[in-house]
């Protein structure tokens, strides 16, 4: 709801009927009797109520309507999500329409990834570019002639007149307000000019603008169905551009005509387009066009609580693509930046999210994106795709990655299932992987880390497990699977007399090469896999267990406890000394 007051709270029209006499007065005339209206107390409303065109009658109609300059920020698909939202919780209208009015810095480039970035969420719009719709066309560059048709509607009514200022006349004004210590508004000079002034500035070609009369009394309210009652002073406006001297309609006056002429009903966007309601406030009523609902949403903050910009990371969604998270996670993790479902419950669908998502639960304050639990929650989304699914995401990765020479198969499912906990991102199962093929063992006995298990006879176990594979018995219970390799460590324990982890440390530490680890039992018996089969790429330079027996066989185990023990003794001789 909307409402323009003065004092006392008397409610009448704020400005006359388009047919209304005193638009057919000359310009001088018309200045005076505008005053004598707007020194009156008036009022103007924008609610649920406010009927839209007859055959629209009810219907909700939300649009998202970014411009094509850039990439889509996570703020924009938060508002594109919340749009989608209601409008599906309404059985209404999700309308996309592109402001490219910016010529220098749209392109078509940035559309294109913009429709991409909204496909790709899962956010279909019902009417828009490659879609059409009864409203169209959906891009403001082909909508030039609507916003010429009524800007002259204005100025035949009287709402607007052209000025002629220069831009250093601008510019005078300006310092001259800052000088007094008041807001830098236009001083009216154009707006009592006579006929013939304006016909002789005309007839020289002198370049003009189209300024809209504000108010110079009076104040502007708006019920925001977020942040509740907005309220702003009209004398701190000024009479603002509606359309610039090269023909090009400003973005406030574009705005408000395409929401208008589409029936938008609710206009959903961030916070930071709140200021620009008082002016399309203006221009609905100069239009005679019921105004619509609005719903300011807040900003998205970094940690600090500054605004999310690119000096925090990745921001917007074709960077999170990359990164390899889910649609369905950040549609999820947006969803909760400023809304919940009054429960504890943290996890939705998109149509879950439809039956559940209400306006009057989005948060009027500001939502930290906290990137950890983002990245938590596509992690949760990683693990609950179906099994066939997954395989073929994180196979079809590590092939392009170069670690595999084949992107399905049973070693993949194998490894999938045995590392996936560990995956929070498609991309850092490279990092597994590589992980759980490598063969630190040099490394590992050099860290104080492996201290305990130097001590306590890693090298007779070393001796032991080199003659269990010399033997051949390793390698035959490792051909039959997991079954195979429990039963021969559950033998091989009892003839050391080892259980526990005085059994299964000493051999993670000697076939792994690593102190830590996924099941040991199932890891070993896929690196015998990897080991005898072409599915790892030769040059990533894997370490097969054949090899990895080779280094335990020439290692100098003297050289590490010989290390440890200087370790030991160095604190002791600097005490001495």
């Amino acid at each position: 709801m909307a409402t323009m007051v003065g004092t006392p709270w008397i409610r009448i029209k704020v400005i006359p009927d388009f047919h209304s006499p005193i638009f057919r007065q000359s310009p001088l005339s018309l200045h005076r009797t505008f005053r004598r209206h707007f020194r009156r107390n008036f009022s103007i409303y924008a609610s649920s109520d406010s009927p839209f065109p007859k055959k629209n009658d009810g219907e909700v109609r939300v649009r998202f309507a970014p411009s094509p300059t850039g990439n889509l920020h996570v703020g924009g698909a938060r508002t594109a999500l919340f749009n989608y939202l209601f409008a599906r919780s309404k059985g209404g209208k999700f309308v996309l329409r592109i402001e490219d009015t910016d010529l220098e810095r749209s392109t078509k480039e940035s559309e294109e990834a913009l429709l991409r970035d909204l496909t790709w969420l899962g956010l279909n719009w019902d009417e828009g570019p490659g879609v059409g719709g009864d409203y169209g066309p959906y891009r403001q560059s082909e909508r030039n002639s609507l916003y010429k048709q009524y800007a002259n509607k204005l100025l035949d009514s009287g709402y607007v007149y052209r000025c002629f200022c220069s831009n250093e006349e601008l510019e005078k004004m300006k310092e001259t307000a800052k000088l007094k210590g008041l807001p830098p508004v236009y001083t009216g000079k154009w707006a009592t000019a006579t006929d013939a002034n304006v016909q002789e500035e005309l007839e020289k070609g002198s370049p003009f603008t189209y300024r809209f009369r504000v108010p110079k009394e009076g104040s502007l309210k708006i019920d925001d169905l977020i942040r509740g009652e907005v309220r702003w002073n009209l004398d701190t406006l000024g009479d603002f551009v509606i359309m610039r001297s090269n023909g090009q309609p400003v973005y406030n006056f574009c705005v408000t005509v395409d929401d208008a002429t589409m029936a938008i009903s609710h206009v959903i966007r961030a916070e930071e387009h709140l200021p620009n309601t008082l002016r399309q406030a203006l221009i609905y009523k100069a239009l005679g066009f019921p105004m619509p609902n609005f719903a300011h949403v807040s900003l998205i903050l970094a940690p600090d609580r500054s605004k999310l910009s690119k000096r925090h990371g990745a921001t917007s969604v074709g960077q999170f693509r990359e990164m390899g998270y889910l649609p369905q996670a950040l549609v999820n993790y947006l969803s909760l930046l400023g809304w919940g479902d009054g429960t504890d419950n943290e996890f939705f669908t998109i149509e879950q999210l439809v039956e559940k998502f209400t306006i009057e639960r989005v948060n009027k304050s500001g939502a930290i994106f906290d990137s950890t639990k983002f990245r938590w929650m596509n992690g949760h989304y990683l693990l609950a795709l179906p099994s066939d699914e997954l395989n073929k995401v994180i196979g079809e990765h590590w092939k392009t990655a170069g670690i595999l020479n084949e992107s399905e198969g049973h070693f993949i499912e194998d490894a999938i299932e045995l590392l996936k906990d560990g995956i929070d991102l498609v991309p850092e199962s490279d990092k597994l992987l590589s992980n759980f093929l490598s063969y630190p063992l040099s490394d590992t006995l050099s860290s104080p880390e492996a201290k305990p298990a130097l001590e306590d006879g890693l090298s007779d176990v070393a001796t032991s497990l080199l003659a269990a594979y010399d033997s051949g018995e390793l390698i035959a219970a490792l051909q039959e699977g997991h079954t195979g390799w429990q039963k021969w460590v559950k033998a091989f324990g009892k003839s050391l007399k080892r259980k526990g982890k005085g059994l299964f440390m000493p051999l993670r530490v000697l076939l792994t090469g690593k102190l830590h680890g996924p099941d040991m039992g199932a890891g070993i018996v896929l690196l015998h896999k990897a080991g005898t089969t072409d599915i790892v790429n030769p040059q990533f330079g894997f370490i097969t267990l054949d090899e990895r027996f080779k280094i335990l066989r020439e290692l100098d185990w003297e050289s590490f406890t010989a290390a440890d023990s200087a370790a030991t003794l160095e604190p002791a001789t600097t005490v001495a000394h």
